[in-house]
C-alpha cells in the first residue's frame, strides 16, 4: 500500500464515522459536502471530516480505496457507506439512523 493508502486506511478504521469531504465540517467547499455534514450533525453522531482539497493525491486516492468516483464518502465502523444521494435517501427512510445502531454508534437524540 501507498502513503497516501495506509493514511486513508488508518482514518476509515481509526474513526467510527469518518466523512472525506470537500473543505471541512465548519466549513464545507461544496453543497454535496454541506448536505452530508447537516445531515450528521442533525442525527446528532461523532465523525471526523476529512478535507480532500488539502491534496490531489488524497483527492484521487479516497476514490481508489472505494472505488467509488465522487465525494463526499462517508464511512461508519471501517465500511464505505456512500456519497451525498445515498446518504440522504437513508437518511430519509431512516436506515442511517438503524446503521449507527445497529453498528454501536451512539447518536444524541435528534
Amino acid at each position: 500500500m501507498s502513503g497516501i493508502s495506509e493514511y486513508i486506511d488508518s482514518e476509515v478504521k481509526g474513526n467510527d464515522v469518518v466523512v472525506f469531504m470537500k473543505g471541512t465540517p465548519g466549513f464545507p467547499q461544496c453543497g454535496f459536502s454541506g448536505q452530508v455534514v447537516q445531515i450528521l450533525d442533525y442525527v446528532g453522531v461523532d465523525y471526523k471530516g476529512v478535507n480532500v482539497l488539502t491534496s490531489n493525491e488524497l483527492r484521487q486516492g479516497i476514490k481508489d480505496y472505494s472505488n467509488w468516483p465522487t465525494i463526499p464518502q462517508l464511512y461508519v465502523k471501517g465500511e464505505f457507506v456512500g456519497g451525498c444521494d445515498i446518504i440522504r435517501e437513508m437518511f430519509q427512510s431512516g436506515e442511517l439512523q438503524s446503521l449507527f445502531d445497529e453498528k454501536g454508534v451512539a447518536v444524541k437524540a435528534a
